[in-house]
């Protein structure tokens, strides 16, 4: 990892948990049906932990967590190693990375409105995706070539 994230983001994503506790799961279901558009990305999904409520619920405690430990990434590691395994199995790429964001970061605005989700907001949320997902693709490229 060539960098790593700014102060300012720290504090805002950080500054997010509490709405992020009280309104997760609505975003991740707004991201999920936005995600599913694309029926090839659906297809990559077990669409009973979708319609259960699991996965939607699963991420949202994963996207809680990041942004409480943003901070002190090393305490994520255990889940970043199972998020990596799962993505392996399921054939997660790194051109998957961005229709993620692409769905995520509207849905968190969508949520939370703009007077919450504001264009700082936004941006520091996008600057924290891409910089866990630069952490997971290096991390799911390391486990596909010991795979192959």
């Amino acid at each position: 990892m060539s960098h790593s994230l700014s102060q300012e983001t720290i504090a805002i994503v950080k500054s997010t948990g509490p709405a992020l506790r009280q309104h997760g799961l609505a975003i991740t279901t707004a991201m999920y049906a936005r995600l599913f558009q694309d029926e090839d990305v659906k297809a990559m999904f077990d669409q009973a932990a979708q319609e259960s409520g699991e996965q939607p619920k699963r991420l949202a405690a994963a996207i809680l967590g990041y942004a409480e430990n943003i901070d002190k990434l090393e305490a994520l590691g255990g889940a970043v190693a199972r998020m990596v395994a799962r993505h392996v199995d399921t054939g997660v790429k790194p051109d998957h990375y961005p229709k993620v964001a692409a769905a995520l970061l509207p849905a968190i605005r969508d949520v939370l409105g703009e007077d919450v989700a504001t264009d700082a907001v936004l941006a520091a949320w996008a600057e924290a995706y891409q910089f866990l997902a630069d952490i997971l693709i290096a991390e799911e490229a390391k486990a596909y070539a010991a795979a192959a």
